[in-house]
């Protein structure tokens, strides 16, 4: 048997692929031709954000905590042993300077005293007729001295015991409130033992500690802006004392401001105190994100030039002056910013002096 194959078909197989090889190589080589005539470039700018310079007054504060203070609050404490036999006022009561507060049991000494009364009344008699005698050239001068010098010292002891008598009566050393009662009516009560808390909330004043780092910088008159939190209220005042010793165990010095009578304040409430340490009057301002270290460790900004059709960076080295939240004061070194409005704050790390930038 015998079998005849055509070659004809494969033939034009192999024309087609032919064909189609060298029109990619054609196409290949008008592709290249229009890239060498085309000369449109794709830019990729930069993206970067912006924010405002402005040229204001620069305030720098040292955020401390402190608290409201005043001189007049203290315990009072008892200055005689004994039995407390009454109790003048209740806790929350006003009173005024010189009041009587408490009594504590002084029987024994109020007899002393009459005891004593009594034998001064013997005693002025006896020297009185010392005098008489004396007067009359009967009695000597040492006799009437003798009667003279006992009267005195009765009196003496009169005047001691009267003192002591003094102390079982406990005062008010000045005008406040009665915050708080340890004692009650009938109990003992001891010398230095602790008796009443007396308050007076009308002169207040705010103290905290300061680093010692700030005291060139803060002086009496400094602006200080007080937070109340347990009020909720802020306070402008200004240092009205400043401490002349540094604490050795954390480096600190003392501020006080006086404030004025607020019925809300009490004694050792939380304060939060602003010290304004640092003022600067038209200054540039730009955000604390805008400042770079340069590998030479100057610092520098990149301001908008928009004076062109489109934007550019413009390298400013700059010194600073000052931080604070968020902000920075600074002194352009190397060139006029005046007429600048906006300063690069993110997206800096990726250009260059003169770059085009798009702004997002």
């Amino acid at each position: 048997m015998i079998s005849i194959v055509s070659c004809q078909p494969q033939s034009e197989l192999d024309e087609l692929i032919a064909q189609k090889s060298k029109l990619k190589s054609e196409l290949t080589n008008i592709e290249e031709k229009i890239r060498a005539k085309d000369t449109t470039q794709v830019e990729f700018l930069p993206l970067v954000v912006v924010d405002e310079i402005t040229n204001d007054r620069f305030e720098h504060r040292v955020n401390v905590q402190g608290e409201v203070r005043t001189d007049e609050e203290i315990m009072i404490n008892a200055e005689a042993n004994g039995i407390v036999v009454a109790l003048n006022v209740r806790e929350g009561d006003y009173v005024k300077k010189g009041q009587a507060l408490a009594e504590i049991d002084s029987q024994v000494l109020a007899g002393n005293v009459g005891e004593l009364e009594t034998s001064i009344e013997f005693a002025e008699y006896t020297y009185q007729k010392q005098q008489e005698l004396f007067d009359r050239g009967v009695g000597t001068e040492f006799e009437l001295k003798q009667s003279k010098n006992q009267l005195n010292s009765l009196k003496s002891q009169l005047n001691t015991l009267k003192t002591q008598k003094s102390k079982y009566t406990v005062t008010a050393p000045f005008n406040g409130y009665i915050d708080e009662i340890m004692v009650r009516r009938g109990e003992m009560a001891g010398a230095q033992m602790p008796l009443l808390r007396l308050v007076n909330n009308t002169n207040m004043r705010i103290s905290a500690d300061i680093s010692e780092f700030y005291y060139t910088k803060i002086n009496v008159g400094t602006p200080i802006r007080v937070f109340i939190p347990t009020i909720d209220a802020h306070f402008n005042l200004a240092v009205t004392s400043v401490g002349t010793f540094i604490h050795p165990t954390n480096r600190t010095f003392r501020i006080q401001a006086d404030i004025d009578e607020h019925e809300r304040l009490i004694p050792n409430m939380l304060a939060e105190v602003n010290v304004t340490d640092l003022v600067l009057d038209s200054v540039y301002i730009v955000p604390a994100t805008a400042l770079i270290k340069s590998q030479e460790n100057k610092d520098f900004i990149f301001v908008l030039n928009e004076s062109n059709d489109y934007p550019t960076v413009e390298y400013v080295e700059v010194e600073i002056l000052s931080r604070y939240k968020g902000l920075a004061a600074i002194e352009p070194l190397d060139k006029d910013i005046s007429a600048i409005r906006n300063v690069v704050v993110q997206g800096a790390r990726g250009v260059t002096n003169g770059d085009r930038v798009r702004i997002q």
